[in-house]
């Protein structure tokens, strides 16, 4: 199996023949349509990278636009040291804090129902402490 281009001269212009030996035919159209897959992809790509780029800056922004007063110190393991400090390597936030700060955002948005059953829990705490303190009060009225 062997394929070779051959280059001619036609006045200034050059051109490129494919040249096909025997039983190659078959080889060639899956070349060809390969090849044509291959360019397809190529010229999306600059489209999807432009997308890719139009995302990350809408993630900054809303980071840098949810800035709170709240400084908070945070223990974390050396993995997600390493990925805060990649989002920051790459552009996405300028500190590891703000990377870290939009996280725990993100992560709190998708435990709603996590966070609505504890506030629930600490609705029936709170009626039972004040249930006991109560009790306690009127233990003290009447000594």
């Amino acid at each position: 199996m062997s394929t070779s281009f051959q280059q001619q001269t036609d006045g200034s212009e050059k051109k490129e023949e494919l040249i096909m030996h025997e039983g190659e035919s078959e080889e060639s159209s899956e070349r060809s349509s390969v090849s044509a897959s291959m360019r397809d992809m190529a010229a999306r790509l600059p489209e999807q990278l432009s997308a890719i780029g139009r995302d990350i800056s809408r993630t900054i922004e809303r980071a840098i636009s949810a800035k709170d007063d709240y400084m908070l110190a945070v223990k974390v393991s050396h993995d997600a040291q390493v990925r805060l400090g990649q989002l920051v390597q790459a552009g996405v936030f300028g500190t590891r804090a703000e990377a870290a700060a939009f996280l725990i955002d993100e992560g709190i948005k998708t435990q709603t129902a996590l966070f609505e059953r504890v506030e629930q829990k600490l609705g029936e705490i709170e009626r039972l402490r004040a249930e006991l303190r109560g009790m306690v009060g009127e233990k003290k009225e009447t000594t």
